[in-house]
């Protein structure tokens, strides 16, 4: 039987949650003024054997309360991800005398202590245990290469806007190593480098990736705001870019300013790891960003195309998520709450922008982007079922409910779904303002209008959705706040934007080479047009089993093992080969399928045979999908 709190239990119960309330207000409210002196941050990351950062700083304080805060909130990240699960060891002191802390059991981020009487200046010790394996999170310290995110090693004092707390970082890296940051070398003694002040918010702003293996190429020579690409990689052979890949990159940088028409950093430096010693990443920041992929991204530069619009993604964010902002994602520091609404702005059309500018370029070809779209289409046209119960809108609260946590059913589940979702939107708002004005303006006249104003400013300028639908309407006239909503409200995925844009999503039994370099960069059998699954190589195991799909209707789950396919061994070919035999033949796949401890026999009556997408003309319609590839 359910317990039930007595009346007398009440005004206990009233002010053990006076303290939660407290926090909401401490959290929310800043000080109007600068933090009184220069807090130091000083990281040794040359345990590169163990993969512990060790944090020393000294924070100017005065007696009484006071409260530490470790980064929660991250930007670019949407949710409240700080990895406070890692810090380890923590010891305060002042005066020589050690300081007792206490941590906030309703905010766990919140470190609460008392400064004595005499005390000007505390020192703060932790260390900062990165994972030592995937299962814990990204690896970010390798035997030859490092990533560090400041949020990560450092702790700053409560009340005050992160921009108006002063700070004086320094790193200590093992012996030998280059690295690449946005932040500015004050001096450099042996392996140890101090760079100079800034806010604590530009620290969290800007990361570092070192490695003993480094290299960094200028990819706006002889301009006046440089631009550069920093590379780290596991060995020597990974750096080795020739001459028509690097120009490939600068044009991107050229197709990108002749978009945005401005430039809102003063330098602005690509961190780039090519590792398979830490993990991959796409992370934004105003003056750099974090971009990790394969080792072989130079060397097998023909072979794999998958991946290659990640720089360019990245640095659209400059202009649309870092000077141009949500106004729910500006906050004046880490530790309050982020709201997500208008992710399908900074996320939907920045992903735009990163197809765009990658073809635009030459990273791509037009027939590659074009295949990439096509995936994208495909998975909207067959692969989203949960859009029956959510929408795109709805999607943007994905970062706070499921931090990026692996689902179980995605396509019935959703995800985030307001990054290729929202491509497709503005691909059918790009149309659209080409259509309204005879083919003279498009969604490039938007980005220079919105995103390109105050040219040279870094002072962060927000946005709202009224502010998007007004500057849509100065290029061309039109209810765009109705054009907005019926697709991010829909119970439909958006996909009129190809047949305005000239093109139309058909299938055919042969994969284009986009698709089949994603199988392979996957290392995946991928089926999903078909009967709705993608197998793994290695192991045979299924990975994704579309809801509603064929295999799931069969009874196949995620996580089952596939040992054979009609009477032989499961290969993927053989699986390949059976489902043609399926629709010539007109007979059932049988499977040998093992789930858990239990080996069963499934039968999947699907014959429409291999479907792969591709993307088709459609007849007497302006190609204006062309036209946006098109270089300018």
């Amino acid at each position: 039987m359910p317990q039930r709190s007595s009346p007398a239990l009440l005004p206990l119960l009233i002010a053990a949650l006076l303290p939660a309330a407290a926090a909401a207000q401490t959290a929310t409210a800043v000080a109007e003024r600068d933090y009184a002196g220069t807090m130091s941050v000083e990281v040794d990351a040359s345990d590169v054997v163990h993969r512990v950062f060790r944090t020393r700083q000294r924070i100017p304080v005065q007696a009484g309360p006071l409260t530490l805060w470790y980064p929660q909130w991250l930007p670019g990240n949407h949710s409240p991800t700080g990895p406070i699960n890692k810090l380890a060891g923590l010891q305060i002191s002042g005066n020589g005398q050690r300081i007792a802390w206490t941590r906030d059991p309703l905010d766990v981020y919140a470190f609460r202590l008392s400064v004595p009487e005499g005390v000007s200046a505390i020192e703060v010790a932790f260390d900062y245990l990165s994972p030592t394996g995937g299962d814990q999170g990204r690896v970010v310290m390798g035997q030859d290469l490092l990533s560090l995110q400041w949020n990560a090693v450092a702790l700053y004092p409560a009340g005050y806007d992160a921009g108006r707390i002063a700070v004086s970082p320094s790193l200590k890296l093992p012996a030998g190593w280059g690295s690449g940051t946005a932040l500015e070398v004050e001096s450099r003694q042996g392996d140890t480098v101090r760079y100079k002040p800034v806010s604590f918010e530009t620290l969290v702003d800007s990361p570092l990736f070192a490695g003993r293996h480094y290299r960094q190429v200028d990819l706006a020579p002889g301009a006046q705001v440089p631009v550069r690409l920093n590379v780290v990689a596991d060995a020597p052979k990974y750096l080795e870019a020739k001459p028509e890949q690097l120009s490939a990159h600068r044009r991107m940088v050229e197709q990108a300013l002749r978009l945005f028409r401005s430039q809102h950093y003063d330098h602005y430096d690509f961190l780039f790891s090519l590792s398979d010693q830490i993990g991959g990443i796409g992370l934004e920041h105003h003056r750099s960003s974090e971009n990790g992929v394969d080792p072989e991204y130079f060397t097998d530069w023909d072979k794999n195309p998958i991946g290659r619009d990640l720089l360019a993604h990245e640095f659209v964010h400059s202009w649309n998520g870092k000077f141009r902002r949500p106004v729910d994602l500006d906050t004046p520091h880490f530790n309050v709450p982020m709201q997500d609404s208008l992710l399908w702005v900074y996320e939907g059309q920045t992903q735009y922008w990163g197809y765009v500018l990658t073809a635009r370029a030459g990273m791509w070809k037009e027939q590659t982007a074009r295949d990439a779209l096509a995936m994208t289409a495909a998975t909207y046209a067959l692969d989203r079922p949960g859009f029956a119960w959510r929408n795109v809108q709805d999607t943007t609260n994905d970062p706070i409910i499921a931090l990026r946590r692996p689902q179980a059913y995605r396509s019935q589940q959703l995800s985030e779904d307001y990054y290729a979702a929202g491509q497709l939107i503005w691909l059918a708002v790009d149309a659209k303002l080409r259509e309204l004005s005879g083919e003279r303006r498009s969604l490039d006249d938007f980005a220079a209008a919105f995103f390109g104003v105050d040219d040279g400013s870094y002072a962060v300028k927000t946005y709202t959705f009224d502010d998007v639908t007004a500057a849509l309407d100065g290029v061309a006239k039109h209810d765009w706040a109705a054009f907005l909503r019926s697709r991010l409200d829909a119970n439909a995925a958006p996909l009129d934007g190809l047949a305005a844009a000239g093109w139309r999503l058909v299938y055919s039994d042969q994969p284009s080479d986009y698709v089949k370099q994603s199988e392979g960069m996957r290392k995946v059998t991928d089926l999903n047009w078909s009967l709705g699954m993608v197998v793994a190589n290695k192991d045979n195991a299924v990975s994704t089993v579309r809801w509603d799909g064929p295999a799931f209707n069969a009874g196949l789950a995620p996580g089952c093992n596939l040992l054979a396919v009609n009477g032989y061994a499961y290969e993927g070919e053989r699986l390949k080969d059976a489902i043609t035999a399926a629709k010539e033949q007109g007979t059932p796949i049988e499977l040998i399928v093992k789930q858990g401890d239990a080996v069963r026999s499934v039968r999947i009556d699907y014959r429409e045979g291999l479907k792969y997408p591709s993307l088709e003309r459609i007849p007497g319609t302006p190609d204006r999908l062309s036209k946006i590839l098109a270089p300018k």
